[in-house]
């Protein structure tokens, strides 16, 4: 199992504004390649606070200036969002640009008010993930497409640009639908999943589903998965509640992106308390907040039952300040990894 970083890059009430966040992510990407992750991941989101990586592509690029070892994902590219032709380029372009570092990672989508800002129906969004993919797949690996042009007529169009790696950078998809999965099998895809802030329980239920999808559907249910974790270690019971209070700024954020309507002031989300919403205890209790031993002990529990290849861990979330980040991911390489290697073995990559 390896390990991944997730920089969802939120802007809250950063010290350092926008560039704070940026250099806080730099920060956490050259920790993390230090104490050996395999993967630092860069979101994409579009018009608020929520997130200001709006190309990941663009961020693994720039990282791959500042960093020499870890590779750099795309978590995920909102594939709808894009003209195929020039994504295609700019792929094969990032992963020559980052010495073949590119992991790719492509999904649909979900936020209404982004796509309504781009004038595309949400409701669309798988059949625009399966359109634009067709004519990336041809661009990267055979290096031609053809594509309608404005006279309506089909246009075969070369690509000079290809990646480095051949024949594609490894696949990552946000989907764990039978139908969707058999469109990527044949590149190995792995199935990317989150939870958000109901953490454990429900990404083992989410796992248990898939899995039971695919038998059904006739799919390999021992399918390699990928899954993401919010993660703080901490000894201090009060900054684990901060921490969980964090999280809660992001998932109200995400309630309210569902609609195509936010309240905002300028591009600051105003997002209230969501339907239910739990305590910042509850919160704690279901994502990994905790001493080493907890987190390590329910990190094992969960690559238990859900036999993950790939775990992102979360830490920065709802632009934690960075000391805290930073002690937080400094604790897990120094005493959580060796209590995981311990358990289940080696899960990190080897960096001498």
């Amino acid at each position: 199992m390896n390990l991944g970083l997730f920089n969802l890059m939120s802007f809250q009430d950063n010290p350092r504004g926008i560039q704070g966040v940026i250099s806080d992510t730099r920060d956490m990407v050259g920790l993390a390649e230090d104490l050996g992750f395999e993967t630092a991941w860069f979101a994409e989101h579009h018009f608020t606070n929520y997130s200001i990586s709006v190309s990941p592509l663009l961020m693994a690029a720039h990282m791959a200036g500042y960093s020499r070892r870890i590779k750099l994902g795309t978590a995920v590219i909102v594939l709808p969002l894009y003209q195929p032709m020039r994504l295609a380029q700019e792929i094969a372009l990032v992963d020559r640009l980052t010495e073949g570092r590119l992991v790719l990672g492509i999904g649909s989508g979900y936020q209404a008010y982004e796509f309504d800002r781009y004038r595309l129906d949400v409701e669309q969004r798988n059949t625009l993930l399966v359109e634009h993919w067709q004519f990336i797949e041809a661009a990267l690996t055979q290096g031609q497409a053809s594509s309608m042009s404005w006279r309506d007529e089909r246009v075969e169009t070369d690509f000079l640009l290809t990646p480095l790696q051949l024949p594609l950078p490894p696949l990552y998809v946000t989907t764990t639908n039978p139908a969707l999965l058999r469109r990527f099998a044949r590149w190995q895809a792995t199935p990317f999943i989150t939870a958000g802030w109901r953490g454990t329980p429900r990404l083992k239920e989410m796992a248990r589903d898939a899995r039971r999808q695919w038998r059904e559907a006739g799919l390999d249910a021992a399918t390699p998965l990928a899954v993401q974790q919010y993660i703080h270690v901490t000894d201090s019971k009060k900054a684990a509640l901060d921490a969980a209070e964090r999280a809660l700024f992001v998932a109200r954020m995400i309630s309210a992106l569902h609609g195509k309507t936010v309240d905002t002031a300028g591009a600051f989300i105003q997002a209230p308390k969501f339907p239910d919403e739990p305590d910042a205890s509850v919160i704690r209790d279901n994502l990994i907040i905790g001493d080493a031993h907890y987190v390590a002990e329910r990190i094992i529990d969960e690559v238990a039952e859900i036999n993950p290849s790939h775990y992102n861990c979360f830490f920065q979330f709802g632009d934690m300040p960075i000391q805290a980040a930073r002690q937080s991911l400094e604790k897990f390489g120094r005493e959580v990894i060796p209590l995981l290697e311990k358990a289940i073995g080696k899960v990190t990559v080897d960096i001498h």
